[in-house]
């Protein structure tokens, strides 16, 4: 079966993000669009998971829980679980990573904690947005040894990327890749290719969705669709 999802996904809690957009808003609309598997990978910080978890399952999404991590080398990396108390405690870990530096909200935005209703129940102090201590190895391999999904983001963007930042893409086991533009002009180790939304606002919400030949919808069965490189579509 072709199962359209997106893994990229931001809230309200990233400060490049709108702040009205919440969790369950980024359900909805995903849910509106046919999107059956939704992640939500905020910046170094997992704290709208849980209202994220409440909207995904009451729109009929398998949500993923996710978070972009900035490595030392200001590597964007999606890191996906599967269950929310391993993504809340990775992000916790991640958040003291940090540099101990406070968020100006009038030069970088807001970074809101939501409930399932929309209704600010935080902020966060810590910028989110720096760059955590840890290498782009030792996120991947951190990040493996706690049975996420690993995927370098958008690794064709002018910044931020491994092939930016790095210049190469390391010889990684990498879970799958993802790329902005196709065909993707670097050697991808015969590895699947996502694109995803990157969505920070409701109208960026499934701009680069993509679809699975998954045998069902679930966390097992898209681990063994994203080993086969041909399983990934663009267009349905």
């Amino acid at each position: 079966m072709q199962v359209k999802l997106d893994l990229h996904n931001h809230s309200c809690l990233s400060p490049c993000a709108n702040d009205d957009f919440t969790p369950a808003l980024l359900a909805v609309e995903a849910m509106e669009q046919g999107i059956q598997i939704l992640a939500l990978t905020d910046h170094n910080s997992s704290r709208n998971l849980v209202a994220f978890d409440e909207a995904c399952r009451l729109c009929g999404i398998l949500p993923l829980f996710g978070l972009e991590v900035s490595t030392v080398e200001e590597v964007h990396v999606l890191t996906l679980f599967s269950h929310l108390k391993d993504a809340l405690e990775f992000g916790t870990f991640i958040e003291f990573l940090l540099p101990d530096t406070k968020n100006r909200t009038d030069l970088f935005g807001n970074q809101l904690v939501v409930d399932i209703e929309g209704e600010v129940i935080g902020t966060v102090d810590k910028l989110l947005v720096g760059s955590t201590s840890l290498a782009f190895s030792d996120v991947v391999e951190e990040a493996l040894s706690r049975d996420a999904l690993v995927i370098p983001a958008h690794i064709d963007r002018f910044a931020n990327s491994v092939l930016a930042n790095l210049g190469f893409l390391p010889d990684l086991p990498y879970s799958a890749l993802e790329a902005i533009h196709l065909p993707v002009q670097t050697d991808t180790h015969n590895l699947a290719v996502l694109t995803g939304s990157d969505a920070h606002c409701l109208e960026q919400v499934g701009r680069r969705s993509c679809y699975l030949d998954m045998e069902q919808i679930s966390y097992e069965a898209l681990k063994k669709s994203l080993a086969n490189p041909s399983a990934v579509s663009y267009r349905q």
